[in-house]
């Protein structure tokens, strides 16, 4: 009998679920004390300090926009690829923690690049890549331009609504019958454009697609245990679920981390725009299976539940995404746990994950990992990394300039 690739890991990550164990210290750590919270913000402070630096020597050079790095150096793509969002995004958080007029100018700049895509119905990615971007400047500036061209991704962005499986398609032109089933748990970070599109239009429509597809990725992705696949397939013609899939994780029955990261803080921002409770249940389920995977170096290993784990290699970028997701968990839950257990990952990352030693390296956190089965950028540098560090960092020191930028109010 033939034994194919996918059927032994697939194999395999169902043996590390059985056998999974938590060696985590950060569901059960005791609570931080008054002086722990005070070296922590001291280290996110010299953090902040340390990425609006770098930010300084480095944006003033870069004329596109950062994907990831190569022996330190940014490589770049032109028209934003997923990630464009980014780093304007990240010059917005600098402009806001340093007060620094030039990070604004390179925002606004940066921001104009992305001006084609926001008519581009192929990807769902719209959200990563106008809402850190095109929202946020419209937020800070009151440009109504930037308010225009953010609806009309939104508007985009939902003409790749399947009503009858009720998702959003991850991949591929709306013509393109491959993976035109296909749903990622990313995309739950889409989302907040659409709850942007509908306060600002009045038009409910775009929340309603959101809080839909929401509601199918809750249903279908959420494991009894609070893990989740990186993908879920469905019939694109009847919307009948076939079952879990992957490309990032380690296959169909493990569990991604920066996949669980996008659903913590996803999950928790639907709930933020609507009330409803069982998005919050949800982040929960997603925060707490994660923070019991966590190793007490609290850095997340690249899929908690590959063979290797939890001695395999890490992902700073899911950790300084949950960190953001768990920060508002904390905040509606008033359960001191998660902003217990953020500020340990933010420290963590701060301390261990930084380039703060590399006189070439041009980002600001090192060790993550962008595509670890297609051996594709591992612990490396990587755009969301940075920003999600700065917003993380932002939210701790300082509220409300986050909430300037990013729109922290609840229903």
């Amino acid at each position: 009998m033939s034994v194919t690739r996918r059927t032994l890991l697939t194999t395999a990550a169902g043996a590390a679920v059985a056998a999974s164990a938590s060696t985590s210290t950060a569901a059960s750590a005791a609570p931080l004390d008054a002086s722990d919270q005070a070296s922590a913000t001291r280290t996110l402070r010299q953090a902040a300090d340390y990425a609006v630096a770098k930010l300084r020597a480095v944006a003033p050079g870069v004329t596109a926009f950062p994907v990831g790095t190569k022996f330190e150096k940014w490589t770049y793509s032109q028209n934003g690829d997923w990630v464009g969002g980014f780093w304007p995004g990240q010059l917005w958080l600098a402009w806001l923690h340093s007060g620094d007029e030039q990070f604004k100018t390179l925002a606004l700049a940066s921001a104009e690049k992305l001006a084609p895509r926001q008519n581009d119905t192929s990807t769902h990615d719209l959200g990563f890549l106008f809402y850190p971007s095109w929202v946020t400047a419209y937020r800070l500036t009151g440009d109504e331009k930037w308010k225009t061209g953010a609806v009309q991704a939104a508007s985009s962005l939902i003409k790749r609504y399947n009503p009858a499986g009720k998702f959003i398609r991850a991949w591929g032109a709306l013509n393109d019958p491959n993976n035109a089933g296909r749903v990622i748990m990313d995309t739950m970070m889409n989302l907040d454009l659409l709850a942007f599109a509908s306060k600002q239009t009045g038009d409910p429509q775009y929340l309603e697609i959101a809080v839909a597809h929401a509601k199918t990725a809750q249903r279908n992705f959420v494991r009894p245990d609070g893990s989740t696949p990186h993908v879920f397939d469905f019939d694109p013609v009847t919307g009948a679920p076939i079952g879990p899939n992957t490309v990032q994780g380690y296959s169909p029955a493990s569990c991604w981390s920066r996949g669980q990261a996008w659903g913590v803080y996803g999950f928790t921002t639907i709930h933020r725009r609507t009330g409803d409770k069982e998005f919050l249940t949800t982040a929960r389920r997603l925060a707490d299976f994660a923070l019991s995977h966590l190793t007490s170096d609290h850095v997340p290993v690249w899929d908690y539940l590959a063979p290797q784990a939890p001695n395999d290699i890490k992902d700073a970028s899911a950790g300084v995404i949950m960190a953001c997701g768990l920060l508002d968990l904390a905040e509606i839950t008033h359960r001191a746990q998660y902003r217990d257990a953020a500020l340990r990952i933010l420290s963590a990352i701060s301390q261990t994950c930084l380039t703060t030693k590399s006189a070439r390296a041009e980002a600001s956190v090192a060790r993550c990992t962008r595509n670890r089965p297609a051996e594709d950028g591992i612990e490396v540098s990587l755009p969301y990394a940075d920003y999600y560090l700065l917003e993380g960092i932002l939210r701790v020191l300082d509220r409300a300039k986050v909430d300037r930028a990013v729109d922290l109010s609840r229903v």
